[in-house]
């Protein structure tokens, strides 16, 4: 696995987008009955927002995963949790396997997604905000070092506040990395 980023281009991508977010796996990105349009009006407002950035993720140069980031303070979560300096949001969904699923790659992919955000110098905290009912990521979230801190109501759902600071990060990450089971073998 070689991960890269590059700037969603929301006119060029939609199609490619479009075929992930209405998957049945992708229920909780919200999007199911979206159009291609849809798809081209949302990540068009998010890359002229000036606070909501999209990035799409290659494996060897194929796209493999959608990475946004935004201010929490310019976001619905505005008033439902403490905003602190440093604090910087985080959505991620993963492009559906084009062969047998593999063991640890959304891992992988969260790990170099977090990896990108905290080499940023201001950033101290990721903020995510999945829906409360997705089990699976709360998983993922806390072995990378995420830290519940509640439900809130958001527009479109009831999420699960969860913070990852630079240290639960980087601890996370020694864990994962030495357990027997990820010895000698990649993620």
């Amino acid at each position: 696995m070689s991960f890269t980023f590059r700037c969603l281009d929301p006119e060029a991508d939609a199609q490619l987008l479009h075929s992930w977010v209405t998957r049945p796996y992708a229920a909780f990105w919200g999007m199911q009955s979206a159009t291609v349009d849809d798809v081209v009006e949302e990540y068009s407002k998010i890359q002229s927002s000036g606070h909501h950035h999209a990035l799409l993720g290659l494996d060897d140069g194929v796209p493999a995963f959608l990475m946004e980031e935004y201010l929490p303070v310019l976001s619905p979560l505005a008033g439902l949790y403490a905003v602190q300096p440093g604090d910087i949001g985080m959505h991620l969904l993963v492009a559906p396997p084009d062969g047998p699923p593999r063991t640890g790659y959304t891992a992988a992919v969260m790990e170099t997604v977090l990896d990108r955000l905290f080499a940023k110098d201001k950033v101290e905290r990721v903020v995510v905000e999945p829906d409360a009912r997705n089990h699976k990521i709360h998983v993922l979230n806390a072995r990378l070092g995420f830290q519940p801190a509640g439900e809130v109501t958001l527009p479109d759902k009831q999420a699960l506040l969860s913070f990852c600071t630079r240290e639960a990060f980087h601890s996370a990450r020694a864990a994962l990395h030495s357990s027997p089971i990820h010895q000698g073998a990649s993620l």
